[in-house]
């Protein structure tokens, strides 16, 4: 395309007047107004400007002394560079040339004379000066007088390299300055002609959008949308959905071939499409490539990339990873007894070149190397996680087992038992008979025989982790897999008179499998015989692996990773930029899509981190979907509802928060419930002040196109389920937004980051039971030699050394938080802050979550609730609002960024 030029007038004055492009590119880009209309570009002194397009490249200038004009300046805040390049140079010397940017202010309202759009208003910016790390780029505008309010301004990128804008700031209004936050990626005019617009930060409905821009509001969606076809480039910001089709490598061999997820045999939420060509071995499947798309405004911002957590998760699987893998010689070798698992703290992983500040690992991982001498330069060293800190031996015990159901990584899987006996509602042709051995004199026998079962059940004293029919189908397929064990399993807890839960049974199943029937067997903790106690333990193990699986496949990734995908397409796709909503919601968003692309090229992609060192081995992902298809509702994703569905609560108007909990001290339900209070009041607060009417939810198309999209694309194979809340008046609307933004805040912290503290030390959370259990089908030998070394038999079932050692340091950056980490409340959006009434309403909202704070050290001080507080305990602080940069175990950022 041609560039605009400048070129001298002819008249006297001797002005420099830009020359329009003809280029079709160049011209689709503008208001047919500016392209078909007299404009003018009014100066001080009363000069005025004409120009006049008739379809030819020229321009003609005329002197006017009456028409008035004021003289304003922008100010462009860039986020400084960091790469160099040979365009780069080229950029500088355009810097210098006073090439840089070209803005266009474009006026919120038509001209009420002839009721078309105002001509813009354009000017070049010229480099300024670096403030605080950023460059300002400046612009003179001579604005007439009768212009009006800004709506937006364009911007044309005139280097060859992206540029990400942080803010715009136009000063010298008679009504003040005007304000407009970009923080977003914008393109070289050499990539892609467009101009970019940014919109003031006034929001609006779509029904009171100003005239002179709601063309510019309809025309932005229409580009992120984008057209379905082809492969997507790294500057394009298009948001499109495709089914997980790249997980596996589909041209490869097939042990590295997975299922498409997504659709009806394997329902799943939807990603953004890449684009990527499709695999000539499979074409249902995408081929995989470095570079995995994400719409550009959805990744790390350059210099934030360099401190950005993601960025060490990034490092840590490219090359801590295959360092570790590199040093092992058996990827089979277990831990030959317990020291050796303690000497990861304090001795180390010798990994060669670890310490060479050259290698790029010594920079990327600073915590996992936490004591580097000058003759140790070459150990990984282990931070010694919070838990055994506090007590070392609280893993092996029974009372931690079942704390942690109520406050440790997974509180989201405990239910109430509501029916007894148990029974598996699977096929009994294929799987066995369905009734369960865990039976009602053994349950009366370990409560002490002073309940029966059915006033235990009545009373609500039950409990249970149910792995059973979930897992069972996949049993004999994981057991097939090298160096894993599987079974399904029932956990039964008691709740004691203390309000702790007493673990009382545990059952593992393996189904039919060639010439075996169904083989099951009940676990207890027996004390006074030792081989009971033993295997006790080893059937724990194998629960805890599956509770671990659970945990990292479903209650993280599943439920906010990968539910969430969907919610950050529809609205980039539906709700404009301007939309109060969109902007509601644009901090919960950020950089999740990019932590998610990353997840499936080296987290959850086949023969990746879960994979090898979960226990569902290949069949990982795989399981998640048919959690998903199985158990995912997204009313159910609402906290309240959550606890309710699974039996832990119930509603009462009496009680706090409009629930009576099943388990008075359950911590995460404790707070989580503050804090989805809190939440629900801003949003509250947030939407009835832009929808004081009814009937404004359902005249906004956008909302409503948003709302459909989800439901019926991004989870799409959910569509017809009737469980979907309605959008029609502003409580729905409420209802919806609270339960997103728990979900991205709270609930993702909650299962997030205290992973290190609680699953740093394996044995508290092994991943994989890589041996069955001695009593299934034993010959004389096996039983001999567990009868002999118990001990041995446990550290063979636990996670191998490359598993475990992998297995750490991704938890160990996954928990970390950021020195740049957003937490909710703590500091208010440029868009918020404008509008006085929601600027009080969010302050509100942070001195709510400083209240929260303080309620969380006081229930952690009150030694009443043993499920928080007593010897050796850890403190539940993982919904406490904010936390210092590190593993700490604490803090809810808006977003998931990590």
């Amino acid at each position: 395309m041609l560039k605009p030029q400048l070129q001298q007038s002819s008249q006297s004055t001797k002005t420099l007047i830009p020359s329009w492009n003809t280029n079709p590119l160049f011209l689709a880009s503008f208001p047919i107004n500016i392209l078909n209309k007299n404009f003018r570009l009014k100066k001080k002194n009363n000069f005025g400007v004409h120009h006049n397009y008739n379809g030819a490249n020229t321009t003609k200038a005329v002197l006017s002394s009456t028409v008035k004009s004021t003289g304003v300046k922008a100010v462009v805040t860039v986020q400084k560079q960091v790469n160099l390049s040979l365009s780069r140079g080229f950029d500088d010397i355009g810097d210098l040339l006073g090439k840089s940017l070209l803005l266009w202010i474009v006026a919120a309202e038509l001209d009420h004379k002839t009721g078309i759009e105002k001509p813009g208003i354009r000017a070049y910016a010229h480099r300024g000066l670096d403030v605080d790390g950023d460059t300002h780029y400046e612009a003179d505008f001579v604005i007439p007088e009768d212009f009006g309010e800004v709506g937006a301004i364009l911007i044309e990128n005139e280097h060859h390299k992206e540029m990400y804008v942080k803010n715009i700031e136009i000063d010298g209004f008679v009504h003040g300055k005007v304000e407009i936050t970009c923080n977003s990626w914008v393109h070289s005019k050499f990539d892609n002609p467009h101009k970019r617009i940014f919109f003031t930060n006034k929001s609006y409905l779509p029904s009171q959008t100003p005239s002179g821009v709601s063309r510019l509001r309809e025309e932005e969606l229409v580009t992120l949308r984008g057209d379905g076809i082809g492969e997507r480039k790294v500057f394009e910001r298009i948001y499109d959905y495709d089914v997980y089709n790249d997980l596996g490598e589909a041209n490869g061999n097939g042990d590295a071939k997975r299922p498409v997820l997504g659709g009806k045999e394997l329902p799943y939420p939807r990603r953004c499409r890449t684009g990527r060509p499709r695999s000539k071995k499979d074409p249902l499947s995408e081929t995989r490539s470095t570079f995995v798309y994400v719409p550009r405004d959805e990744a790390f911002s350059e210099v934030k990339s360099l401190t950005f957590s993601g960025n060490t998760v990034y490092s840590v699987l490219h090359a801590v990873v295959p360092a570790l893998e590199s040093v092992v010689t058996d990827p089979n070798l277990g831990f030959p007894h317990f020291p050796a698992i303690d000497s990861l703290f304090n001795v180390g992983v010798d990994l060669p070149g670890l310490g060479d500040k050259n290698s790029g690992l010594f920079n990327v991982v600073p915590r996992l190397i936490k004591a580097i001498s000058d003759t140790r330069k070459d150990v990984l060293l282990f931070e010694s996680p919070q838990l055994v800190q506090r007590d070392q031996f609280s893993w092996f015990r029974d009372v931690e087992f079942a704390r942690q159901t109520l406050a440790g990584l997974n509180p989201y899987s405990i239910r109430l038992v509501t029916e007894w006996p148990l029974r598996s509602k699977l096929d009994p042709k294929v799987y066995g008979p369905p009734e369960s051995e865990i039976t009602k004199e053994l349950i009366e026998k370990e409560i002490g025989n002073y309940m029966t079962v059915e006033q235990a059940v009545q009373q609500k004293k039950l409990f249970i982790l149910d792995y059973h029919d979930l897992l069972l189908p996949y049993v004999n397929k994981v057991n097939e897999l090298k160096g894993s064990v599987l079974y399904g399993s029932r956990t039964i807890f008691f709740l004691t008179p203390q309000g702790t839960l007493k673990p009382l049974a545990i059952e593992l199943t393996r189904p039919p499998v060639d010439d075996k029937p169904q083989w099951k067997e009940v676990y207890s903790p027996n004390d006074w015989n030792a081989t009971g106690a033993w295997l006790w333990k080893l059937a724990k193990a194998h629960v805890l692996s599956h509770d671990s699986g659970y945990h990292q496949l479903v209650s993280h990734w599943l439920r906010t990773h990968c539910c969430t995908e969907p919610y950050i397409i529809a609205s980039n796709r539906q709700l404009s930029a301007m939309h109060p909503i969109y902007r509601l919601l644009h901090p919960h968003f950020r950089y999740t899509m990019e932590i998610n692309a990353l997840a499936r090229e080296a987290l959850v992609n086949a023969n990746g981190i879960i994979e090898s060192s979960f226990f569902p081995g290949k069949y990982a992902i795989e399981l998640s979907s048919i959690a998903y298809g199985a158990e995912w509702r997204f009313d159910q994703e609402a906290l309240p509802q959550n606890l309710i569905s699974r039996g832990l609560a119930v509603e009462d108007p009496n009680e706090p928060h409009g629930l009576k909990l099943a388990i008075e001290d359950y911590p995460f339900a404790n707070d989580g419930l503050v804090l989805w209070d809190i939440l629900k009041q801003w949003v509250t607060n947030y939407v009835n002040h832009y929808y004081p009417q009814t009937n404004l939810i359902e005249s906004d198309k956008e909302l409503q196109a948003w709302w459909s999209e989800i439901k019926n694309v991004g989870h799409g194979d959910k569509r017809d389920e009737p469980w979907w809340p309605e959008l029609k008046t502003p409580n729905d609307l409420i209802g919806i937004i609270t339960t997103i933004v728990w979900v991205t805040s709270g609930h993702h912290a909650a299962v997030n980051f205290g992973q290190y503290s609680y699953a740093g030390y394996f044995p508290n959370r092994p991943t994989v039971a890589r041996s069955k259990m001695p009593t299934e089908d034993p010959t004389a030998e096996e039983w001999e030699w567990f009868m002999n070394k118990p001990e041995e038999a446990l550290l063979r079932c636990f996670p191998s050394q490359i598993q475990a050692t992998k297995v750490m340091t991704i938890l160990d950056v996954l928990s970390n938080h950021s020195p740049d980490e957003e937490y909710i409340g703590e500091k208010i959006e440029p868009y918020w802050a404008e509008d006085p009434v929601i600027n009080a309403a969010f302050e509100v909202f942070s001195g709510k979550l400083k209240e929260l704070e303080g309620i969380i050290d006081a229930r952690n001080g009150d030694s009443k609730l043993n499920n928080r507080n007593g010897a050796g305990v850890m403190p539940y602080e993982l919904l406490k609002p904010y936390s210092e940069p590190g593993v700490t175990g604490k803090g809810v950022p808006y977003s998931i960024s990590i």
